[in-house]
C-alpha cells in the first residue's frame, strides 16, 4: 500500500517557500523592489477575481528563488504575464478541485506549515514573522498552502491510472539509460552551498566585509570541516543545498548554471571558489559526480515501521494526529510498545508484523512519509505525518547501503516512467481545463 510514485511535495508548499526559504533580507529586498499601489483586479476567471496583489505576492516569490539560485530575473512587464497566466491556470484547476468535492483538512495544512519552518530551521512564529513581513496575512498564507495541497490531491485522485507501463516500455527505457551511462557528456551532480546574502543596496564596505566572511567560509570547509556544521553556521539561504547539505543526484540542466559552471574543474568531495550571484557569495561542494541515467548500483535503503490511522467519520485528521501524538508520547515514555500499538490500532496490512515496512529503497514511500522517515536517526520517531492514505506515527529501524537487484532496477525504472506519464496526462489536462475556462484580463499587473 505505502510503496507508491514519489510525487513531488514541493506541490504542496513550494510557491508558498519561495519566500521563506530565501533569507529574511532577500524577503525586504523584494518587497522593497515591487511598485507599491492601490490594488485591483488585473484578470477574471470563469468569474473568480485575480488581484494585482496576488501577482504581485508571487512575482517577489519567484524572484527570490531565481535570485537564489543565481538565475536572471526576466524583464518586469514580460515577468508579470508569465505569473498572471499561471495564476489562471491555478485557478482554472482550483474551480475543479473544488467541484469535484476535495477538502484539505486543517491538520494537513498546520503539517506542510512545519514541513516549511523544518525545511528552514526556524519555529512556527518566526514563520509567521517573515511571512508578515513580507506583506503576506498568516490567513492568506494558510489559504495559500491550502490551495497547493488541493491541486497535489486532485493531481493524485486523478491521474494515478494514467501511470500504466508496460515491460517492453521498461526494456526500452533501461536499454537508453546505459546507453546515456556511456555517453561522456552525460553527467549527475550531487552539490551542496552556504550562501553568505548580500542585501541589494549593500555598501561597497558591506559587500567586502560579506565577501571576507564568505571567504573565511570557504577556508574552514577547505581545512576539512564538515560542510554542513558550517552550512547551520553561516548559511543565508536554504532553497537549494539546504544548510550546505547534499540535495542528491541531479542531472546538469536541472542546476542552476552559476553552479555548474563553478565545479566544473572542481573534483569529487572538493569545494569551488567564491562567486557572486545577485543573492550574494556562494560555496558549493560536489559531494558525488556520476554518469547520467538510473540512480548507482547501491543505494541507502531504510528500514522503518508505522502506525497508520485512517480518518473517516468517526475520526478526522486532527483528531487523528493527536492520538498518534499521545502513542509516541507513551512509547518514548517506556509507556507503551511500539509494535504492539502497531497490531492493535494500524489501519494497514504491516500491522500483523507490528507496523514493519521491511526494507525500501529511495522513492519507494509516498513523499511526505518518506522526507519524514529521511530526517530522522535510527530509533528516533517522527511526529505524525499526514499523507493521501490516513495518518502515520514512524520509526526508523535502521540504515544499510544495498545494491540493487535486477528486479529492483526494473521496479525504479517503472516508477519513473509512471511519474513521467502522469505528469504528460497532467500537464494536457490543465492545459484543457484552461482552454475550457472563460478569462477575462483586465488592467495589465504592475
Amino acid at each position: 500500500m505505502m510503496r507508491q510514485r514519489a510525487v513531488a511535495y514541493a506541490l504542496a508548499c513550494a510557491a508558498q517557500a519561495l519566500a521563506l526559504l530565501a533569507s529574511p533580507a532577500a524577503a525586504q529586498t523584494a518587497a522593497q523592489s515591487a511598485p507599491q499601489s492601490a490594488d485591483y483586479i488585473v484578470a477574471v476567471v470563469n468569474s473568480e477575481p485575480i488581484t494585482n496583489g496576488e501577482v504581485r505576492m508571487r512575482m517577489n516569490r519567484f524572484a527570490q528563488q531565481l535570485q537564489q539560485e543565481g538565475q536572471p530575473v526576466p524583464p518586469r512587464a514580460e515577468f508579470a504575464r508569465q505569473v498572471l497566466e499561471r495564476l489562471i491556470s491555478e485557478k482554472a484547476q482550483l474551480q475543479i478541485a473544488r467541484e469535484s468535492g476535495v477538502k484539505i483538512d486543517d491538520a494537513l495544512v498546520d503539517q506542510a506549515e512545519q514541513h516549511i519552518a523544518r525545511t528552514n530551521q526556524i519555529t512556527i512564529p518566526e514563520l509567521r514573522r517573515r511571512v508578515e513581513s513580507e506583506g503576506t496575512s498568516w490567513q492568506r498564507f494558510r489559504e495559500d498552502l491550502r490551495d497547493q495541497l488541493m491541486l497535489q490531491r486532485l493531481r493524485e485522485r486523478e491521474f494515478e491510472s494514467k501511470g500504466r507501463v508496460t515491460e517492453l516500455e521498461i526494456d526500452q527505457y533501461l536499454a537508453d539509460q546505459e546507453k546515456a551511462a556511456k555517453d561522456p557528456s552525460s553527467v549527475e551532480l550531487n552539490l551542496g552551498h552556504i550562501l553568505v546574502a548580500v542585501p541589494e543596496n549593500a555598501t561597497a564596505a558591506q559587500v567586502a566585509q560579506l565577501q571576507q566572511k564568505a571567504q573565511r567560509v570557504l577556508e574552514r570547509a577547505r581545512a576539512g570541516e564538515d560542510f554542513g556544521k558550517l552550512g547551520q553556521e553561516f548559511n543565508d539561504g536554504k532553497e537549494f543545498g539546504a544548510t550546505g547539505t547534499p540535495v542528491g543526484a541531479r542531472p546538469v540542466d536541472r542546476l542552476p548554471p552559476l553552479f555548474v559552471q563553478a565545479v566544473k574543474n572542481v573534483p569529487d568531495g572538493g569545494v569551488s571558489d567564491v562567486v557572486r550571484s545577485a543573492a550574494g557569495f556562494h560555496i558549493i561542494k560536489v559531494f558525488e559526480r556520476r554518469r547520467g541515467g538510473l540512480p548507482g548500483a547501491t543505494v541507502t535503503q531504510s528500514h522503518a515501521r508505522h502506525i497508520l490511522l485512517r480518518p473517516g467519520p468517526n475520526l478526522t485528521e486532527g483528531q487523528a494526529v493527536q492520538r498518534l501524538a499521545d502513542f509516541k508520547r507513551r512509547i518514548l515514555a517506556g509507556q507503551a510498545d511500539f509494535a504492539q500499538l502497531a497490531r492493535e490500532f494500524s489501519q494497514d496490512a504491516s500491522a500483523r508484523n507490528g507496523g514493519d515496512l521491511g526494507w525500501a529503497n529511495p522513492g519507494l514511500f509516498v513523499p511526505e512519509f518518506e522526507e519524514a522517515m529521511n530526517a530522522l536517526q535510527p530509533g528516533q520517531i517522527a511526529d505524525p505525518v499526514i499523507s493521501r492514505f490516513g495518518v502515520h506515527l514512524i520509526q526508523l529501524l535502521e540504515r544499510r547501503q544495498a545494491k540493487l537487484s535486477d528486479k529492483e532496477m526494473r521496479e525504479l525504472a517503472r516508477n519513473m516512467l509512471r511519474e513521467k506519464k502522469i505528469d504528460e496526462a497532467y500537464v494536457t489536462w490543465a492545459e484543457d481545463v484552461r482552454g475550457r475556462a472563460y478569462i477575462e484580463y483586465r488592467e495589465p499587473p504592475r
